[in-house]
């Protein structure tokens, strides 16, 4: 047995992750400066003095009484401490890495004094928590540097074995990675719609024939034709990191929320809808075209970049609208990678029938004639356009407060749009520059089942039905004009009455929500209720899927209703700011002059990200109470989320019972 246990202790591992030194220097006539500097391992993180109650052990110092010595003032600490909220203490906590010092005054005329005392902390690391310990002291007030050391004696002899999480900011990566994701798959989408355009589609069997003609071997023409996809992909690539560069990371992030932008973007929308619809052609200058061209006969790696290059221009009167499209699209999702990841999706999809078909040649015997099906694309794509046109005519006319689209009127322009599309598809309408359609495809005829299925489906909107699949493109309920209950402004919305903005925004499903952070925060002390602090913003979409697919669930429902003081904060709205209200920022220095820059500001300051929908839960105190939250529509974990909040308020009333 004495065998085993001496093994055992020959190959624990003691951890030490904390190293003190003690100085003290005088600073003035009888006046002292007593430093206790800890040296942190890295990897690990000492908790500052400044902690509340229910958590880690905060770093105090005990001094013992000094006869012939005063203490001037408290323990100071630099830097100053770094804030994260804490998974296992579920409390945001206050915490030293690296390096941190800690100050005491003395005050004393006898050279031959001595502080003595000990100083109590703790320290984490992302997988393990040490005892409390505690570290003795005895420091020569007017000498020099006298005494190092490490934590000797522990404060208890119980193991801390819960596994305590580095505290860190909250970021909203989920939501980030989802949205580029749908980027990608954007692009792909429109990608495969460009390849059966009329200016693209037509040259698919010159483009292959060229490959396999100029190149000597079948090897040859696979590899020039790899080329060709791949330089397809550069230009595209090239475009979408041309858009970040000239707008930068900054610009892109505040497109989502800003009413210019989202204005912007409606007209643009608006012009390349127009052009599909056959009124008229963006189209490149030709001497520009020509140039390419003329470069494109060079031999080589050079002379195929040059050909892709060429067919991008020659095509981008076809192109054009839908790169323009999922640029915009890109760029309002907020992120500095859209407009790079929408384009290689697109490019992919455009490169890759080129490659294949040089690959296999015998497969274009399987494609489609050219023929006026072609242009009939075009003029699916344009009306697909328009409707979405209005999707960023409603961001601003939300956040401006114009009051021009309401939720149903919204409905009726998507319905007579949609229904003009599926009459197009089954041939009851024709432009001017289309092809008489003597008959029905199988795929036409597909199309205009699923178009008239989802025209169908958007008319009972009209009545109020909340229509779940679409919510985040509509506008808010609240800006409904008719509804079956003939309250007129949505049967699930109601105006906050007494409550600062109160008629500027309206919460959905009936809570009772402030839209003033300070306002909400003292009524939620006053009740002792958590909060539920939503950032949102009139043009985010996903915070409309949150509130449709989420919020409405009984359970979450019920909990926001009942257990919470909801309060939602518009980052996006341009109301102003009266004068005694505006300021500068701290963070950015910009003048903030609206309630959407106020809230943004507030989010940025206080929980460092600029991302919607955002949500945090704050006890009674306005202290978080658990993990910030982003877009998930996991209705069970963000039931639990709002669980934490709650359990928080009731540990809030349980201590002010017992003091």
């Amino acid at each position: 047995m004495l065998f085993c246990l001496l093994s055992l202790q020959a190959f624990a591992k003691i951890d030490t992750p904390v190293h003190w030194k003690f100085k003290s220097t005088n600073i003035a006539k009888d006046q002292y400066a007593v430093t206790f500097t800890a040296q942190i391992d890295k990897g690990w993180h000492l908790y500052s003095q400044f902690l509340k109650s229910g958590g880690p052990i905060p770093t105090s110092f005990k001094f013992d009484n000094l006869p012939s010595a005063s203490l001037v003032g408290k323990v100071t600490e630099k830097p100053a401490a770094l804030k994260g909220f804490d998974q296992s203490f579920g409390m945001t906590i206050e915490y030293h890495e690296h390096e941190v010092t800690f100050t005491q005054l003395v005050h004393t005329t006898d050279p031959q004094a001595h502080l003595t005392g000990a100083l109590t902390f703790m320290v984490c690391s992302g997988q393990k928590c040490l005892p409390p310990s505690d570290v003795s002291f005895d420091i020569p007030v007017s000498g020099a540097v006298t005494a190092s050391g490490s934590s000797s004696k522990q404060l208890n002899s119980q193991k801390v074995t819960a596994a305590v999480a580095k505290p860190v900011a909250a970021h909203a990566s989920a939501a980030g990675d989802h949205s580029l994701l749908g980027i990608f798959i954007a692009g792909f989408i429109g990608g495969l719609a460009a390849f059966f355009l009329p200016c693209i589609y037509p040259m698919v069997p010159l483009t292959v024939s060229f490959f396999t003609k100029r190149s000597g071997t079948r090897a040859q023409g696979i590899r020039a034709a790899a080329i060709y996809g791949l330089s397809i992909i550069a230009i595209y690539v090239g475009l979408g990191l041309l858009i970040t560069a000239i707008f930068g990371a900054s610009a892109l992030n505040e497109a989502a929320s800003s009413a210019s932008f989202n204005l912007l973007f409606f007209a643009i929308l608006l012009v390349f809808a127009f052009s599909f619809l056959g009124a008229f052609e963006i189209t490149l200058p030709s001497f520009f075209v020509n140039k390419m061209d003329e470069k494109s006969d060079s031999g080589g790696w050079i002379g195929l970049f040059f050909m892709a290059f060429t067919l991008s221009l020659v095509s981008f009167s076809c192109t054009g609208p839908l790169i323009g499209t999922l640029l915009v699209e890109a760029v309002s999702k907020g992120s500095y990678l859209g407009p790079a990841l929408g384009m290689f999706g697109f490019s992919f999809a455009l490169a890759l029938p080129f490659t294949l078909f040089a690959i296999f040649p015998s497969w274009l015997k399987g494609l489609p004639k050219s023929g006026g099906w072609l242009n009939s694309v075009k003029v699916c794509l344009g009306l697909l356009e328009l409707a979405l046109a209005f999707k960023y005519l409603t961001n601003v006319d939300l956040a401006y407060h114009w009051g021009l689209i309401s939720r149903d009127l919204f409905l009726v322009i998507w319905i007579i749009i949609f229904s003009i599309l599926a009459l197009y598809l089954l041939g009851k309408i024709r432009l001017s520059h289309d092809s008489e359609v003597s008959s029905l495809s199988l795929p036409r005829l597909v199309l205009a089942m699923v178009t008239l299925i989802f025209t169908l489906y958007l008319v009972p909107g009209l009545f109020g039905a909340p229509l779940k699949g679409i919510s985040g493109w509509l506008p808010p309920q609240s800006t409904q004009q008719f509804t079956m209950s003939g309250n007129g402004t949505g049967s699930d919305t109601k105006p906050s009455t007494g409550h600062k903005y109160a008629g500027l925004f309206h919460a959905p499903d009936n809570i009772d929500a402030f839209y003033d952070y300070d306002e909400g925060l003292a009524y939620a002390k006053k009740v002792n209720k958590p909060v539920l602090l939503d950032f949102t913003g009139w043009s985010c979409t996903n915070c409309r899927k949150m509130e449709a697919s989420v919020w409405s669930d009984p359970e979450v429902l019920k909990r926001l209703k009942n257990d919470y003081v909801l309060i939602s904060l518009y980052v996006d709205d341009r109301t102003g700011l009266s004068e005694s209200e505006k300021y500068v920022s701290k963070v950015s220095a910009k003048a903030i002059g609206t309630i959407g820059q106020k809230w943004s500001d507030l989010q940025e300051t206080r929980f460092d990200t600029n991302a919607q929908p955002f949500y945090v839960v704050l006890g009674p105190d306005g202290q978080p109470a658990a993990e910030p939250r982003a877009f998930d529509l996991n209705v069970q974990a963000y039931t639990n989320f709002l669980d934490k909040g709650i359990n928080a308020a009731k540990k809030s009333l349980i201590v002010q019972n017992l003091n």
